[in-house]
Formats: structure tokens, C-alpha cells, sequence
């Protein structure tokens, strides 16, 4: 990791960025305790070894850029601005929670903060984002862009490419972002595709295609923050790469029997959050510090878990009630 001259003379920015990741880390073990606990139901695609990726590109933005994330979304969106508190209450399925209770792990959304939407349906959120980005256009919105978030195996997917010809053709203030890693469920990037490449997927329509180490967060929020300017400067599109790695499983019940204890080892010691304290340490922070952010971003979950388990389940309206005697 290259020390930035920029961040380094930002330290409150540095701060921040340690803090949220690990407020990431410690919302998905917190979520998977819960899971452990049968107090969790349905799946849920815990981020961890990735916080990087989300963290450092939303902060990359501004708060009137929108985001659209992905089943592995609860980093992008916590970045964002979305309370831990209504996240967990959403998780666990209580009436607080960000979408009532209703939608669970894999469709958080607050347009409050413009978080527009977890979606569980691959690639799905590009061609929705392209939609976002007109609305900028048309209605002369300058200083906004939507940044919607894939991954390597969405790569893959037609919707994806739709989207990157219709934003190249209509010149849409999007970004499009894939964090790659390596994997599509248990298949390995390059089992799935002839060429690994995957900056070449914007190619073809002319979309300015970059790559970053999504495990560098100060890589990944420079490459997003200039992304950015380039795509107000010349109102086009353009795509990053982050390539990362998931430490935990591609869901709760993944075995990992892909995937060697080696492998997996070797990813460990690339964690962006021991990574990014290094870089803390370098630049001005002392041990003390970096355990007070710690201490805080422990203290955030933990009230946010107690808060979610007190809330009240959603009590079924009579027009629900009504519509469940007739399924019956």
C-alpha cells in the first residue's frame, strides 16, 4: 500500500474510513452470530474481507450521488449512511428496520441517504442505474452520479451489458463498479470466463475501463474520486475493477469446500482493515488511537443488535390479514 499524499494529510478522513469498515466487520459477525443463534432467517452474503471495496468507494462520492449495491451489500450500504440500528432490525425482521421488516438481508434500502436498494437479482441494478443517471441528466443535475456495484460472476450477465451501451450511448453520469472476487458462487473467475480481464468488458462501448486493489482502501477511494471527476468532466460513463477477496462464504451455509485453507489464509493476510491500520500507523496514529475507533465501532453494533432485538415484529394490517385468509 503507497501512502497518499492527500489522505495522509486528511486525517479525520482516515479516521472515518478505519472506523466504517469496521463497523462492516463487525456488523456481518454480528449477523452471523445471530444466524448461529436461529435468531436470523432466510440467507444472507456476508461481506467480510471486502469492506474495503464498499467503504472506500462510497466515500469516494458525495451524498447527492445515489449507490445501488448488490446481495453482498451491507458494506456499500453502511458506507453510505444507512443506520446500523435500522439495518439490524431490518435483518432481523422487525417493524423498525429500514424496510419495515419486510425485505431482509439482500433489499436494505434508505433513499434518505440515497442507498437506493440491496438487489438479489444478479446484475439487476445495472440497467435500473442507468435509469437513475438519466434522471440526472434530464433534469440538469450536474453534480450527481449513480454508482452501481456488480460482481465478477454479474460480469457475465446481458443486463450488465445492456447497461453499458445504453449509459455509452446516452452519455449517462454513471459509474459502474465490479468487485471482483474471484469467485461466482463456488466457480472460480476463471473457470467462467476465456479471459480474466475483466476491465475489456467495457471496451467495446467505449467506456473508460480501470482496475484498483479493492483490498487498499486508499487505492480504491482515489480510483473512485477520480472516476468521478472524469465522469462530470467528460459526462461519460466509466468502470473500475476492484479486485478483493471474500473471506467468509458466498452465503451462511457455504462450507467453502472449493476453496483450499491455504487460499483462504494467504487472503487473510491482504485484510484490508490490518492493511489500513498500518497505513494509519505510518501517517500520524498511534495504537491507542486505532483502539479507541475499534472500541467505538464495537460499541455501535452492540447497541444496534440490543436495539434490534427489543424492536417489535410488524403487526399484519387488516388488508394483510384479509389477503392471507384468501391464500389459504
Amino acid at each position: 500500500m503507497e501512502d497518499s499524499a492527500q489522505l495522509c494529510e486528511d486525517k479525520a478522513l482516515l479516521e472515518r474510513l478505519m472506523e466504517r469498515m469496521l463497523l462492516v466487520r463487525k456488523f456481518e459477525d454480528a449477523v452471523l452470530s445471530l444466524f448461529k443463534q436461529g435468531k436470523l432467517h432466510g440467507t444472507t452474503h456476508l461481506c467480510v474481507g471486502e469492506e474495503a471495496t464498499g467503504v472506500g468507494s462510497v466515500f469516494a462520492l458525495e451524498p447527492q450521488d445515489c449507490i445501488l449495491s448488490t446481495h453482498r451489500g451491507h458494506g456499500q450500504v453502511l458506507a453510505k449512511g444507512v443506520s446500523a440500528k435500522d439495518m439490524m432490525a431490518e435483518m432481523l425482521g422487525k417493524e423498525a428496520g429500514t424496510n419495515r421488516g419486510r425485505g431482509g438481508s439482500m433489499h436494505i434500502a434508505d433513499v434518505r441517504v440515497n442507498a437506493l436498494g440491496v438487489g438479489g437479482v444478479i446484475g439487476a441494478g445495472c440497467p435500473i442505474a442507468c435509469g437513475v443517471a438519466l434522471s440526472f441528466k434530464l433534469r440538469g443535475e450536474k453534480d450527481r452520479i449513480a454508482a452501481v456495484f456488480f460482481g465478477d460472476g454479474s460480469a457475465n450477465e446481458g443486463a450488465v451489458h445492456e447497461a453499458m451501451n445504453l449509459a455509452a450511448a446516452w452519455r449517462l453520469p454513471l459509474l459502474f463498479i465490479c468487485t471482483n472476487n474471484g469467485y461466482g458462487m463456488s466457480t472460480p473467475l476463471r473457470r467462467a470466463v476465456n479471459d480474466t480481464d475483466l476491465t475489456k468488458r467495457g471496451y467495446p462501448y467505449g467506456i473508460r475501463s480501470t482496475e484498483t486493489d479493492g483490498n487498499d482502501a486508499t487505492a480504491v477511494y482515489e480510483a473512485v474520486r477520480e472516476a468521478r471527476a472524469y465522469i462530470l468532466r467528460e459526462e461519460r460513463p466509466a468502470f473500475i475493477v476492484e479486485h478483493t477477496y471474500r473471506t467468509s462464504g458466498h452465503s451462511k451455509s457455504d462450507g467453502n469446500k472449493y476453496r483450499t485453507e491455504e487460499e483462504i489464509a494467504h487472503w487473510q493476510s491482504k485484510n484490508p482493515i490490518a492493511r489500513f491500520a498500518k497505513f494509519m500507523l505510518r501517517n500520524g496514529f498511534s495504537e491507542a488511537e486505532l483502539e479507541a475507533i475499534d472500541r467505538r465501532a464495537a460499541a455501535e453494533i452492540a447497541e444496534a443488535t440490543a436495539y434490534a432485538e427489543a424492536c417489535p415484529y410488524p403487526a399484519a394490517s387488516p388488508q394483510e390479514l384479509e389477503a392471507e385468509a384468501y391464500s389459504i
